[in-house]
């Protein structure tokens, strides 16, 4: 199946990867080396702090866990869909995020594990908000499945098989943009500590408000273009 999406989701599904990338990286250099923008390492690390009897640890990641799914529900409570469309609240979503991971600045200079928790619950938020349309996921924060797809399409060209190309160019479009971001996020985090996250935080705030102020100008300027047709018809 092929992937039909606006240039729009395009240009913010490789925005918020790299976003990822920054943010993750911050997590994995920071004090307890911890990512956060998706839950596979967390959970075998998690299974075995649990075999291990390690309370501390298990506290720590199942916190993490929690935060994640509690921003993807989050997510799913302002936005109330699954498909990607303009028009949707995605940027009180942003804002949100933008405003946890300036929070999570502060708490990660305190060596508090609620910074870490505060970015996971950022990244759920993001997550979620990029969902399927047309029958296709789009993911940001992690990219096993983009690397899935990208075997898949590799399998596809050996047996001569037609390849999906624009699906394969969405995952090429996420991974490239999660490793350029996690490439600066880890050159930022080297000369500003966890102001780094800074960065990512100002991206998601200004991209959050710039889509509300668009999406507030479409709705002024549908309102005025159906006004004089309301009075024509009268």
């Amino acid at each position: 199946m092929g992937v039909q999406l606006p240039r729009w989701v395009w240009i913010g599904a490789g925005l918020l990867a790299c976003v990822a990338g920054m943010v993750n990286v911050v997590g994995y250099l920071g004090f307890e080396h911890q990512a956060v923008t998706h839950l596979t390492g967390t959970t075998s690390l998690l299974g075995a702090a649990i075999a291990e009897g390690d309370a501390r640890a298990t506290l720590h990641l199942l916190g993490v866990a929690v935060a994640f799914t509690l921003g993807a529900a989050l997510s799913g409570m302002i936005i109330q869909d699954s498909t990607l469309r303009l028009g949707r609240r995605y940027g009180v979503v942003l804002t949100i995020e933008s405003v946890l991971l300036f929070v999570a600045i502060f708490l990660f200079k305190q060596q508090q594990i609620a910074g870490a928790l505060l970015a996971a619950t950022a990244c759920g938020l993001q997550n979620a908000m990029a969902t399927t349309f047309s029958g296709s996921v789009v993911r940001t924060t992690h990219l096993s499945g983009m690397f899935t797809d990208l075997g898949i399409g590799l399998g596809h060209f050996v047996r001569g098989m037609a390849l999906p190309t624009r699906r394969l160019a969405l995952s090429a479009l996420i991974i490239s943009s999660f490793f350029t971001g996690s490439v600066i996020g880890a050159w930022l985090f080297r000369h500003l500590g966890y102001d780094a996250l800074a960065v990512p935080a100002t991206l998601t705030g200004l991209t959050g408000i710039s889509y509300a102020a668009l999406r507030h100008w479409r709705a002024i300027h549908q309102t005025a273009e159906a006004g004089p047709e309301s009075s024509s018809g009268k």
